[in-house]
């Protein structure tokens, strides 16, 4: 498979501080690909520089062909990317139709309108008329989602989506993501919740002090738990 996202030697942190040191990663078309480590070791600064959100200090971001190291989120956006940040950034004041209208102003022309983004996630066309903060959790992460399928993304970036969920709706954004994957979408996942990551990914990519210390297949990783248990630190 030829690659959706290729980063090559990526540096970034925040304020003057190195967090990624030199990152090397493939997410290929169509393809799932978990993003693992323990806490603190550099995957949402990963996403977040992808995505544009932090500007490298040096590497390579390419995007279905197209250098976007350093380049503004809108911009990368308009290539195609989606992104799902950590924490849902919902705005609170916006009812759910005003969230997906502000999305689909700024989305790409493609497949995904509101009519099927809604069919995808039905309990966001119960709640239309709702402000975010009147949501719950699983409302909210639905809704992050929805926006970013609104522009129509080629590539999908979804950052620690189970984050506070109830084990309910993390086995629903898992289905969103099989969903998404029988689409064609390549999608880069950012996770702590493995029983998801390992549910929805093709790749695993475990980071550890700011770069990359395995990339492998779904299968090889799972094939060892010693190992798997070493490098994420779990029990």
């Amino acid at each position: 498979m030829t690659a959706m996202l290729e980063v090559r030697g990526l540096q970034s942190g925040y304020d003057g501080s190195t967090v990624l040191a030199g990152v090397d990663l493939d997410v290929a078309h169509g393809q799932v690909v978990a993003l693992l480590g323990r806490n603190g070791v550099g995957k949402s600064t990963l996403v977040n520089t992808v995505m544009g959100l932090v500007r490298p200090t040096r590497g390579s971001v390419v995007i279905d062909g197209q250098e976007m190291a350093g380049k503004r989120p809108d911009a990368i956006a308009r290539l195609g990317v989606g992104f799902v940040p950590q924490g849902r950034r919902v705005f609170a004041p916006l009812t759910v139709a005003e969230h997906l209208a502000v999305a689909e102003k700024a989305g790409r022309k493609g497949d995904w309108d509101r009519t099927r983004v809604l069919d995808l996630l039905p309990r966001l066309g119960e709640r239309l008329g709702n402000r975010g903060d009147q949501l719950s959790g699983g409302e909210q992460q639905m809704l992050a989602i929805a926006r970013a399928l609104l522009i129509n993304p080629r590539l999908m970036l979804l950052d620690e989506p189970s984050d506070g969920l109830a084990p309910a709706v993390v086995h629903q954004v898992g289905e969103v993501v099989h969903e998404l994957c029988a689409t064609g979408m390549s999608v880069l996942i950012v996770e702590q919740d493995l029983r998801l990551a390992f549910s929805v990914a093709d790749r695993v990519v475990v980071l550890e002090k700011g770069s990359v210390r395995l990339d492998t297949t779904l299968e090889d990783f799972r094939s060892d738990p010693g190992r798997a248990r070493s490098l994420l630190g779990v029990a």
